[in-house]
């Protein structure tokens, strides 16, 4: 009889059982004179002790405004100290946080307002070219020339005020400066009491799923979810109280606030934010300077970082660990990330946001070839199966979907039972719409998400497995590779494709260099060349969007 493709964590992993504001009052407690935070671009250095105390006086401050247990509180923001302040306060006054994508523009922010219900709005003032101001002015009527705190607006009638980051925002706003000094009226036994009314399953945090169809959903996770998973991926790191984690990813993502954020701050680890957001020679210097022991990156961000023409200026050679996650990531990417940038015990992380988010990983240990081929096997106190269409487990080696179970699954879907219902089974499996394969040693690649897969005259082709292929031709830099609708197939494979500077390549050259290696059938009929992909803010490739572009341009050819 076959092996079931189901595997369960360690169980020898003890689950933290405290809340995120006394879990970071013990590390404090610990470590208050290690450097706790390194915010460059804004020229800002905290240890334990100076960000808990930072931390405490916007815990205060929240809850002079009138903050309760189970509020909402939207933060707009990039990469930046209060951010991180803002996430810890939130936690301790029982604030449940709603990130807000900072790519966000009226609409997006509009349904996010509205649906979570925000009591209060903490935001920059811009991004990039994004005016988050003049936005909010223009979407929320009496914003202007209300005050805050007393806002009563017929299209967010939750919403109470915006907070800004500013020095000196628009009227209407408070400032943030101006938000500290309401802390005084609150007292530190205040904010003690408020601790000790947190239980670790309530719900503390929002976040918005990128959906390529319909409105997006509110992933609500607790303080066991997210405290336990950046626990956890910490301790398959090894962090400790010496480690230095550059974190280039975005605050508002998983990948940011839990397992950079809650990971380090389990383990005393040292946060620092090279920039607001992405950019490779921040990254680069920021690890030089200063002398960091990890880098996290999605495999775009990696990518950029090795490529640039800057690269060899500085010495990597501090780093010994991180995380390349939020996308697939190429085997060659991972091969020059492991001999270029000195990460020999670089790991790969599974998950989504709904676990909150991580339910595979490799482990430092593991020989080369697991960490280049897998996405690593179940972790501690967490369960993953794969199954079929009728939700039998599948035989070891068998191609499915996969599915998780355990502390990480999120509480549901924000106000949205009918989609929770169709994500989290009856016995409480979370449906991941990836297909997966598990080996007999409960490793498991992921071979590409279900609505990805192409099926060429009756043939199921992985978009992975030709991305995985074409990374190998010495021109390709990157790629991705989508399903395009054909009369004749059904569907055709068309290869985007972005080249190393300096190289070039053909798509007559790419096809007869696929055929001779692979299937026939599996080889692209057509090849685009391009400098970069559609991309989320948080470095995942919008293939939908490539899809709809490639569509538009054979239509039109």
């Amino acid at each position: 009889m076959p092996q079931p493709s189901y595997s369960q964590g360690n169980q020898d992993k003890t689950l933290l059982t405290q809340c995120i504001g006394d879990a970071f009052d013990t590390t404090v407690a610990r470590f208050p004179d290690r450097e706790a935070l390194v915010v460059r671009h804004q020229g800002l250095r905290y240890t334990w002790q100076q960000l808990a105390e930072a931390v405490d006086q916007h815990a205060r401050a929240l809850i002079a405004l009138g903050v309760q247990p189970g509020d909402r509180l939207g933060i707009w923001a990039p990469n930046c100290a209060e951010w991180c302040i803002t996430q810890f306060a939130s936690a301790k006054v029982g604030a449940i946080l709603v990130n807000i994508n900072p790519a966000y523009r009226s609409s997006e922010l509009d349904y996010a307002l509205g649906q979570s219900a925000c009591r209060w709005v903490i935001c920059a003032d811009a991004f990039k070219s994004s005016d988050y101001h003049a936005m909010l002015l223009g979407l929320v009527p009496g914003l202007a020339n209300g005050q805050p705190g007393a806002l009563n607006c017929e299209r967010f009638p939750e919403l109470r005020g915006v907070v800004s980051l500013a020095a000196a925002p628009p009227s209407g706003f408070l400032a943030w400066h101006a938000l500290q000094t309401r802390a005084g009226a609150v007292s530190r036994e205040a904010l003690v009491e408020r601790q000790a009314q947190l239980r670790c399953d309530d719900p503390i945090n929002i976040q918005y799923t990128s959906g390529t169809t319909g409105f997006p959903k509110g992933a609500t996770l607790s303080h066991s979810n997210i405290l336990n998973n950046g626990y956890m991926v910490g301790e398959s790191l090894g962090l400790t109280e010496h480690d230095r984690l550059v974190v280039p990813v975005p605050l508002y993502h998983c990948f940011g606030m839990v397992m950079a954020n809650l990971g380090c701050m389990t383990h005393g680890s040292t946060l620092i934010y090279p920039n607001d957001a992405f950019d490779p020679l921040a990254t680069l210097r920021a690890v030089a300077e200063e002398k960091a022991t990890a880098l996290y990156g999605v495999p775009t961000m990696f990518i950029a970082e090795l490529d640039h023409p800057q690269r060899g200026e500085f010495d990597l050679s501090s780093l010994r660990t991180g995380i390349m996650a939020g996308a697939t990531c190429p085997i060659e990417v991972m091969r020059r990330v492991i001999g270029e940038m000195h990460m020999a015990e670089v790991q790969i992380a599974y998950g989504m946001t709904e676990t909150s988010p991580v339910s595979l990983q490799t482990g430092a240990t593991d020989d080369l070839e697991r960490r280049v081929t897998s996405v690593g096997r179940t972790q501690p106190q967490l369960e993953n199966k794969v199954v079929d269409a009728d939700g039998n487990t599948v035989p070891r080696g068998e191609i499915g979907e996969l599915c998780t179970r355990g502390y990480s699954v999120m509480l549901g879907y924000w106000n949205n039972p009918k989609a929770t219902a169709e994500s989290i089974d009856g016995d409480g499996w979370m449906h991941t719409g990836d297909l997966a394969v598990m080996d007999e040693q409960g490793y498991v690649r992921i071979v590409g998400r279900s609505k990805d897969m192409i099926i060429r005259g009756g043939e199921n082709i992985y978009p992975r497995e030709l991305e995985e292929f074409f990374f190998t031709h010495p021109a390709v830099a990157d790629v991705q590779v989508i399903g395009v609708p054909c009369s004749k197939y059904g569907e055709e494979i068309v290869a985007w494709v972005r080249l190393h500077p300096g190289h070039a390549a053909s798509a007559q050259e790419l096809r007869e260099w696929a055929k001779a290696r692979i299937a026939h059938f599996k080889v692209p009929r057509y090849f685009r060349f391009v400098d970069e992909f559609p991309m989320t803010v948080t470095g995942k490739v919008q293939k939908f969007r490539m899809r709809e572009i490639s569509v538009e341009e054979l239509a039109a050819s």
